[in-house]
């Protein structure tokens, strides 16, 4: 009985260190580890770019890129502060264009590529606003989807 004893208190503890011990080694090896260097979302100077309007219901959503597809600035209806029906308005439209501008500013932006999505009332509205303010608009698509024909209709019913 005395030789059990002697091997039990002979047996070392499987957890080797404390709670706090563990995580401050879990600490010095995040700070030790070598992270890739971040990209610089610097000044990209761009020429020509895309706009993508989203003009539904209840709201205007623009967004420009280069001819990549990386954007360059966005904006919406909602961000800009109009509630409810007023964010779907063709002046909503027109201040979230404003709004894009002032962000794309600095990526000297010249020529543009319109594609508008939706059937709002803020889609005749925004492509005014990007002309207004000085853009050459070299393309005006309209990629709003339509369907072929649709779902199934449901059954008839029996009366």
């Amino acid at each position: 009985m005395t030789d059990s004893k002697a091997q039990s208190e002979e047996k070392k503890p499987v957890a080797s260190k404390t709670a706090t011990e563990a995580n401050t080694t879990h600490e010095e090896v995040a700070k030790t580890a070598v992270l890739p260097p971040k990209k610089k979302k610097g000044n990209r100077q761009v020429t020509k770019g895309q706009v993508r309007i989203q003009s539904t219901y209840n709201n205007t959503i623009v967004t420009v890129t280069d001819l990549n597809g990386a954007t360059l600035g966005w904006a919406s209806a909602g961000l800009l502060g109009f509630k409810g029906a007023k964010k779907s308005t063709p002046y909503a439209a027109s201040q979230v264009v404003a709004n894009v501008v002032e962000k794309i500013a600095k990526h000297n932006v010249k020529e543009l590529q319109v594609f508008v999505k939706g059937v709002g009332s803020g889609r005749d509205a925004a492509i005014r606003a990007f002309a207004a303010q000085g853009f050459d608009i070299s393309l005006i698509k309209d990629t709003t989807p339509i369907p072929h024909n649709g779902c199934r209709k449901r059954k008839p019913r029996r009366v």
